[in-house]
C-alpha cells in the first residue's frame, strides 16, 4: 500500500512538471512618448507576464500624458505658472523629473538643458503634424541666447516653485523617456520580474537575460537608420540610448534642420550623426546621449568624463566613428567601417579642454552661422 502510495506521489510530481510551462519571452506594444515602446518579460508564468504589460500601460500613459510639452498636463501647467515669476505648486512628477535633471545638466555645462524649450517650440518641433519651418530669424535667435534659460533659473522650496527667467519653458525630450523606462523597469522589478527589457523606440534598458544567453540589441546606422551599424550583447543591468539628428527633421528651402538644438548657438548642433551611450541608468544615458551629440567630436571625451561615462560610441558628419575603450570591447560591427574607429580613452590624461585644438575634418564650430536668416 505505501508503495503503490508513493508511486502515486512520484507520478503526480512528474505530471505537474510536464504540465509546467517553459519559460520563454512574452512581449506587447503599447504607444507613449511619440513612439512604439516594446515590453518583453521572460518568464514561465504567463499571469505575471500580463500583470506586468498592464501595470506599465497605465505608468506608461501617465507619464505620457504628464510630461508632454505642449499636450495639456502638468508639464504645460508647469510652464504657464513659470512664467508669471510668482511662486506656484508643482506637481510631484515634474519636481521628480528636475531634480534628476539637474545635476546631469550641470555635469554637460547645459549641453543637456531641458529648459530651452521655448527655442525647441521656435524651431517647429512642438507641434503634432511635425515642422514645416522656416526657421527663426537670427535676431529672435540672439535675442533668446542673450537671456539663455537653465533648470539653474528655478528656486525650489518642497513643492514650491518659481522661475526667475521668463524665457524658460520645459522641454524633457531628451530625458523623460530615460526617467521614464528606469521607471518601469523598477516597477517590473517590484513584481517579481527578474528578466525584462524595455524597448523605447531603439532606445532601451533590461535587466536579467533571457534564458541562458543575453540580451542581444542593435545600434543604428545613422547613414541608413533602417539598418543596424553594429550589436551589443547586454550585461546584468544596463541601458543603451542614442541621439540622432536623423530621427526628427524637416527640409526648408533645400536644407535640411534637425530637432537636436545647441543650447550655445540656439541652432541645430554640428559635427555628430549619432551618439550612443551605454549606462546602467537610462535617464543619464538618455540625458548623455544629447549632451555628447551637441558637443560633437571635438569635445565629447571632456564632456562625457563630467558625466562619468565609460562607454559611448560616436558617428560623426564625415562618417569617422570614435569611441571609447570599454564600448571597443563590447561593440560587434556588422560590416567593417569605412575607416578604422579611433579609440578615446574621456578619463586619459591627454583629454583636456579641447576649445584650443583643431577641429576634425567636417567639422563646424559652435559659433558658425551658416543657418540662413528666415524670411
Amino acid at each position: 500500500m505505501r508503495r503503490r502510495l508513493l508511486l502515486l506521489v512520484l507520478l503526480g510530481t512528474v505530471l505537474a512538471a510536464c504540465g509546467r510551462p517553459e519559460p520563454r519571452i512574452h512581449r506587447q506594444d503599447l504607444l507613449a512618448f511619440g513612439t512604439l515602446i516594446t515590453i518583453s518579460i521572460y518568464t514561465d508564468d504567463e499571469r505575471l507576464a500580463q500583470e506586468g504589460f498592464r501595470a506599465l500601460q497605465e505608468d506608461f500613459r501617465l507619464m505620457h500624458d504628464a510630461w508632454h510639452a505642449w499636450h495639456p498636463g502638468s508639464l504645460v501647467r508647469f510652464n504657464g505658472l513659470a512664467r508669471t515669476g510668482a511662486w506656484f505648486s508643482a506637481g510631484p512628477s515634474v519636481l521628480a523629473l528636475i531634480e534628476q535633471a539637474r545635476p546631469l545638466a550641470e555635469q554637460s555645462e547645459q549641453l543637456f538643458n531641458p529648459a530651452i524649450g521655448e527655442l525647441i517650440a521656435a524651431w517647429g518641433f512642438h507641434r503634432d503634424d511635425g515642422p514645416a519651418g522656416p526657421p527663426p530669424a537670427e535676431e529672435w535667435i540672439a535675442d533668446y541666447l542673450r537671456h539663455l534659460p537653465t533648470l539653474d533659473d528655478l528656486d525650489i522650496d518642497g513643492v514650491r516653485v518659481r522661475s526667475r527667467n521668463p524665457r524658460l519653458r520645459l522641454d524633457f525630450g531628451a530625458f523623460a523617456k530615460g526617467y521614464g523606462v528606469d521607471r518601469a523597469i523598477e516597477r517590473l522589478r517590484a513584481l517579481g520580474i527578474e528578466n525584462a527589457m524595455v524597448n523605447a523606440g531603439g532606445d532601451l534598458k533590461a535587466i536579467g537575460r533571457p534564458g541562458d544567453r543575453p540580451w542581444r540589441v542593435a545600434i543604428r546606422d545613422p547613414r541608413t537608420p533602417d539598418k543596424p551599424l553594429a550589436t551589443l550583447e547586454l550585461e546584468g543591468e544596463e541601458a543603451v540610448f542614442t541621439s540622432g539628428g536623423y530621427e526628427r527633421g524637416y527640409e526648408y528651402r533645400g536644407r535640411r534642420y534637425h530637432h537636436i538644438i545647441d543650447p550655445r548657438t540656439g541652432r541645430p548642433a554640428r559635427g555628430s550623426l549619432s551618439v550612443t551611450v551605454v549606462h546602467p541608468v537610462a535617464a543619464t544615458a538618455d540625458a548623455a546621449a544629447t549632451a555628447l551629440f551637441v558637443a560633437g567630436p571635438r569635445d565629447w571625451a571632456r564632456i562625457a568624463r563630467r558625466m562619468g561615462l565609460r562607454q559611448v560610441l560616436l558617428v560623426a558628419e564625415d562618417g569617422h566613428i570614435e569611441m571609447t575603450p570599454e564600448m571597443a570591447r563590447r561593440v560587434h560591427f556588422l560590416s567593417p567601417p569605412q575607416s578604422a574607429p579611433r579609440i578615446v580613452d574621456p578619463f586619459a590624461a591627454s583629454v583636456t579642454d579641447s576649445s584650443d585644438k583643431p577641429a576634425p575634418a567636417g567639422y563646424n564650430a559652435p559659433n558658425s552661422k551658416e543657418t540662413p536668416r528666415s524670411e
